[in-house]
């Protein structure tokens, strides 16, 4: 899914501090990407980011060029995640830890879970195929069902997949950035491996954005929530399709319960809501808006759609207003910014 990590060494030759650092920023977007798979969080993987080019600038003395500059960098990435979880824990979603939920009974939050996080895929919009990042953040690689079925595995078991199948790095370069030994670390795999075909995440359809059947059923899906069209709404989800919503834990199997849900509980009515297009984890997404008496739409919740055969087959969505600034959605939409085709309705 990678490639190689490079064999060429940086040689400091006196380099400043700051030198070390302008080298290192080509980096920047795959260490994202690493951190997020490692943590489930873009801010958290953000701010480890920032803290691994704040430790690589304090110690770029100590930095003797034995290895490449981006194995250095692994490395203090790494081991900042791994502390990280140690302090935060997992993050999981709601189906990954109780059964599924009776839609008739009232959904309650649960904010003082840590729940995982979607990325937007404008973080990652200027690589270039020829960009050696580009691979290792590629879609297959950050699909919100691995990320989610990452967090299952113990730290350092998740550290060791992520070097060795995603990163493509030999077992001794990954034994020698956790300090440990080759076999400990094939075990490691091996272990990470089984667990995580447990977990076993969904196939998704990897389809292009700009493919017209895609086009089209991203386009009746917004227009079927926008009108709360229940009729709609069952023809587009499969028959075992799954709905979560963090931070409530309660989640739902089957396009039936999904509706009773949608109809009961969501508070966004017939011609209320507003769905804006977006993308997270290499899968489409919308940001839902709902209507409010002076005629603006405030954000509710950011949706993640797996797709499967021409149908929706999950629906990740995300409540909370950091999120939407980090998908780089309005926080209002008022009246005049109202696309035509809601605008005609109301």
């Amino acid at each position: 899914m990678a490639e190689t990590p490079p064999t060429d060494s940086v040689s400091p030759g006196g380099s400043t501090a700051d030198d070390l650092l302008e080298r290192a920023r080509p980096y920047r977007n795959e260490l994202l990407a690493h951190c997020y798979r490692m943590l489930g969080s873009v801010h958290d993987a953000e701010d480890l980011v920032q803290d691994t080019y704040l430790r690589a600038w304090r110690a770029s003395d100590r930095f003797e060029g034995r290895s490449s500059l981006r194995t250095w960098l692994y490395r203090i990435a790494t081991n900042a995640c791994l502390t990280a979880i140690e302090q935060r824990g997992r993050r999981p979603m709601p189906s990954g830890i109780g059964a599924p939920s009776d839609p008739e009974r009232p959904v309650t939050e649960s904010p003082e879970v840590p729940w995982l996080e979607p990325i937007p895929d404008s973080m990652f919009s200027g690589d270039q195929p020829s960009d050696p990042a580009s691979v290792v953040v590629s879609k297959s690689s950050m699909r919100l069902a691995l990320v989610a079925a990452l967090q299952h595995l113990p730290p350092r078991q998740r550290a060791v997949l992520l070097l060795r199948d995603v990163l493509k790095w030999r077992a001794a370069e990954v034994a020698e950035l956790l300090d440990s030994t080759t076999a400990s670390v094939n075990s490691a795999l091996q272990r990470a491996r089984a667990q995580l075909e447990q977990a076993s995440p969904v196939e998704e359809e990897l389809t292009e954005p700009t493919d017209p059947a895609m086009r089209e059923l991203l386009d009746r899906y917004a227009s079927a929530f926008e009108k709360s069209d229940v009729t709609a709404i069952v023809d587009l989800f499969k028959e075992d399709a799954v709905w979560e919503m963090p931070p409530f834990p309660q989640w739902f199997r089957g396009r039936e319960d999904i509706v009773r849900l949608v109809s009961t509980q969501c508070p966004i009515g017939p011609d209320q809501g507003l769905m804006l297009p977006t993308s997270a984890n290499g899968q489409p997404a919308f940001g839902l808006y709902n209507l409010q008496e002076d005629g603006s739409y405030h954000p509710f919740h950011i949706q993640v759609l797996t797709l499967q055969k021409g149908q929706v087959a999950h629906v990740s969505a995300f409540f909370g207003d950091a999120l939407f600034s980090a998908f780089g959605l309005p926080e209002i939409v008022r009246p005049d910014e109202v696309p035509e085709r809601l605008a005609e309705r109301h």
